[in-house]
């Protein structure tokens, strides 16, 4: 028995928590960026240019929430449309946060990342928004659009005293 107290304190040492490392945690992480595209939406009126999400969305929108537990988000960011709001809302209410709104069309990256220079930020937008956001902080074209039928994608780009980088999961 004493054998296995012994090797599981080992264990326990040697292979330190698993758990992502949040801004407060590294000190040499400047910002986090956390990229996904609204929920599934509702595609039952093809005119109406603001859907709602559906009720699979809205779970989705729960998962993302559930996704994010460890991570301790300081601003949560929104195009102003009901399925991104949507999708973003139960992630900053788990924050105690609000939704700050941006433009994608009328946005000014520098501005931005000056903002949110030391933060850990959620951004909601939209197929071709997301990447469009993800490359301008990056200063670079590496990601696509997002197929219409796919909302699982989350881009992270983190900033660090020695760099930038990126990564693209997909979360179902």
């Amino acid at each position: 028995m004493k054998k296995i107290i012994l090797i599981l304190l080992i264990i326990l040492v040697a292979f330190p928590s698993c758990k992502e490392k949040t801004t407060e945690e590294n000190e040499d992480v400047i910002a986090t960026y956390y990229l996904i595209r609204h929920a599934e939406k509702d595609r039952g009126d093809k005119k109406n240019k603001d859907p709602h999400l559906t009720t699979i969305g809205r779970k989705r929108a729960e998962n993302w929430k559930k996704h994010f537990k460890g991570v301790n988000f300081d601003a949560v960011y929104s195009t102003d449309y009901n399925r991104t709001k949507e999708t973003g809302t139960p992630t900053a209410k788990a924050n105690n946060s609000v939704l700050h709104f941006y433009n994608p069309s009328d946005f000014k990256i520098e501005e931005f990342m000056e903002k949110t220079k030391g933060k850990t930020v959620l951004i909601v937008g939209h197929s071709n928004t997301t990447p469009k956001f993800a490359n301008a902080l990056l200063g670079e074209d590496k990601y696509d659009d997002i197929e219409d039928h796919n909302n699982a994608n989350l881009y992270k780009v983190t900033f660090t005293k020695d760099g930038k980088f990126s990564e693209l999961l997909i979360v179902n």
